[in-house]
């Protein structure tokens, strides 16, 4: 019987080489079912070809894809300059160049998929979101500004749903799982010269690769 695994992923930012060769590493099944964290774009030069990879992938597996804050700057940069500005200095250049550079050049199915990306997805002893959460309020009624740029030294409080939650956005430069009992963050610098994880919440199992794609499983 082919075992059932929760695996989530941290943050890409844009490394594709580091995405493909950490799915092809932990040999997901259709049994599995993948979460990414969010932040798949910006600072790595390849923003659009993962964000196309994590469509395909979808298609193959059961993916549940979160809204990461970058997500959120690249949405607002079509509102006003002040919003592009500040997604420009935060990555977006890199994310623009991938799509042609300029914001006409996001097909469609790409906006798509980043307005209908959700804050948080839940299993029966875990939950998701990308940087934090909001402890006493309900997992599907979360705050934006916690769900999505929430800081770990704000988190000192379990849910009161008992769950753990599973986060990235604050980079772990020791390349290490960051594992405070009722949260951890998988966020492991993929971007700054660090390395993207996958983890199994169920087993503690984890397997990262390097931006250039040299992967390892621990």
């Amino acid at each position: 019987m082919v075992k059932q695994r929760t695996i989530a992923i941290g943050d890409i930012h844009g490394h594709l080489e580091a995405l493909n060769s950490l799915i092809d590493l932990i040999a997901s099944n259709a049994q599995d079912t993948l979460v990414l964290l969010g932040d798949y774009i910006d600072r790595g030069p390849h923003s659009a070809q993962v964000v196309q990879r994590i469509i395909d992938l979808s298609k193959r597996f059961k993916l549940i894809a979160l809204k990461g804050n970058h997500e959120e700057m690249l949405l607002k940069a079509f509102q006003q300059d002040w919003y592009f500005n500040t997604w420009m200095a935060n990555g977006g250049e890199e994310t623009l160049d991938s799509y042609g550079g300029e914001l006409a050049g996001i097909p469609e199915s790409h906006l798509i998929f980043f307005e209908n990306l959700p804050l948080v997805y839940q299993i029966e002893n875990h939950f998701f979101a990308h940087a934090g959460f909001t402890p006493n309020r309900e997992l599907n009624d979360q705050l934006e500004s916690d769900a999505l740029w929430g800081s770990l030294d704000n988190v000192v409080y379990r849910h009161f749903s008992g769950k753990i939650a599973i986060v990235g956005h604050t980079p772990q430069m020791n390349r290490k799982v960051l594992d405070r009992d009722f949260i951890k963050c998988i966020d492991t610098g993929c971007g700054f010269g660090g390395v993207l994880t996958a983890y199994d919440v169920q087993t503690g199992e984890w397997w990262q690769a390097d931006e250039q794609g040299v992967a390892q499983s621990h």
